[in-house]
């Protein structure tokens, strides 16, 4: 029987990863044509900041970046590469496109990572909190503090953060990932790293934590009227286990499946983000190789944000099994 077992699992794993790499797949070849949708190349952008756009000039920049090829010729080459775990070359940057993704990485997932969990935790108390005062003035307080976060953009956010924590109270750093000039080491650097993330991911998870405190105040209400909550209360069990085990519990499921389907969107929000605080990570970059046409490094950044939200999606899936054992993962 345990044999039997870890076969369906080995099989599982199997699977999820077979169908992990074909989205990956997938994804990589509607990058590949998109991008070349868009006008205009890295050799064009590069000849004309060189001030010699003749005819000549471009051919060879265009045989040097293999730009001369036929499309199809240029996606046989792409995925070839990229099944070797080959990204490119940035001509741009003058580095590989995975060492320059490798260095860039920690820092967008740092700031993922503190912007989703304080948008998870500070939703869910909150929504909480509003479903337990449903109709009072806390809940009105919380459901409009909650509706003007959503209809607020993220640079208006992240510029009003900046505005009163660093230039008038001089609390929290205006930008950056650390203090350059500092030389620390150690807790102190992990510390100065801190306080640099404070204002990036409270801008970044204050949208999302807008929508978790709807999400769950609603779910909250919702679960407190199912019948196997009244029948836990008529039973005499405790009003804590009650809330814990049988409302809050299931209540969470909706905002774990939230969680999953915003994860793109996080990336995408960091674009903007990361240029107002002048973050150090992928989104940034992106945004700079968008503009400076830098295919290589772009599809090669959209590829690994592919990856991050396929990640961030089984993540989701353990949880909600986690949370609901009569939930199966898929095999």
């Amino acid at each position: 029987m345990a044999v039997q077992t870890g076969a369906i699992a080995r099989s599982a794993v199997l699977g999820r990863l077979l169908q992990a790499v074909g989205l990956v797949t997938a994804m990589a070849i509607v990058n590949f044509f998109l991008l070349r949708l868009a006008p205009g190349d890295a050799a064009q952008v590069m000849a004309g900041e060189a001030g010699a756009a003749t005819p000549e000039y471009l051919a060879a920049l265009r045989a040097q970046f293999g730009l001369d090829q036929p499309l199809w010729a240029q996606l046989g080459k792409y995925l070839w590469h990229l099944a070797q775990l080959d990204l490119g070359y940035s001509f741009r940057q003058g580095m590989p496109v995975l060492e320059l993704i490798v260095q860039r990485l920690p820092a967008t997932l740092l700031l993922m990572g503190a912007s989703i969990g304080f948008a998870v935790i500070a939703g869910a108390a909150l929504g909480v909190l509003a479903a337990a005062r449903a109709g009072r003035w806390i809940d009105t307080v919380i459901s409009s503090a909650a509706l003007l976060c959503f209809a607020t953009p993220l640079f208006w956010i992240g510029l009003m953060l900046v505005l009163v924590f660093s230039v008038w109270l001089d609390w929290l750093p205006v930008g950056g990932m650390f203090t350059v000039e500092s030389g620390l080491t150690g807790w102190r650097h992990a510390l100065d790293v801190a306080r640099h993330l404070v204002l990036p991911a409270v801008t970044l998870g204050l949208f999302y934590m807008a929508v978790y405190v709807r999400l769950m105040r609603a779910s909250m209400i919702e679960m407190r009227r199912q019948d196997f909550v009244r029948t836990a209360v008529a039973k005499g069990a405790p009003g804590s286990r009650v809330l814990t085990r049988h409302v809050l519990r299931n209540a969470l499921l909706p905002l774990v499946t939230m969680v999953g389907v915003q994860a793109s969107s996080v990336i995408g929000g960091a674009v903007v983000v990361e240029t107002v605080f002048s973050w150090p990570g992928l989104g940034r970059t992106a945004f700079d190789a968008l503009y400076q046409r830098d295919y290589n490094l772009l599809l090669g950044i959209l590829l690994c944000s592919s990856v991050v939200v396929i990640a961030v999606n089984g993540i989701v899936d353990l949880v909600y099994a986690r949370l609901d054992p009569r939930i199966r993962l898929p095999r």
